[in-house]
């Protein structure tokens, strides 16, 4: 069984998943966390990289595009929370990718939740 722990950090209820979870592979799976997310009142869903899949890290398959747009359609961030770099090294692409979504406020690449905290008290 997964759990899931609600945080307000900074003013910021964010929903923390556990690293044992399903997939984030799809629009389904955002579906569910967003209900998750609704159901907790959270702002904010952190995910840990363990849970994310694969896909997600090839922006050609349209899983990542799908996954920010349901976020965004029901105005919840989306943090991806661990170590990206071997996807990161692969792809170009995806190096620029993280890097303008780190300037924004829809969806984040951040370390931990270490960084995360630093970024919402900022």
């Amino acid at each position: 069984m997964t759990t899931q722990t609600i945080d307000t950090l900074h003013g910021v209820r964010v929903l923390q998943c556990a690293p044992d979870g399903p997939l984030l592979d799809g629009e389904s799976a955002a579906l569910d966390l967003i209900g998750d997310a609704f159901g907790h009142e959270a702002e904010l869903v952190a995910v840990p990289v363990e849970r994310i899949a694969d896909d997600f890290f090839r922006l050609r398959s349209g899983v990542a595009g799908a996954v920010v747009q349901k976020f965004a359609t029901y105005r919840l961030r989306l943090a991806v929370l661990g170590d990206i770099s071997g996807h990161v090294a692969g792809s170009t692409a995806l190096r620029d990718f993280v890097h303008e979504c780190n300037q924004g406020r829809q969806l984040w690449f951040l370390a931990d939740t270490v960084e995360l905290d630093a970024r919402l008290r900022g």
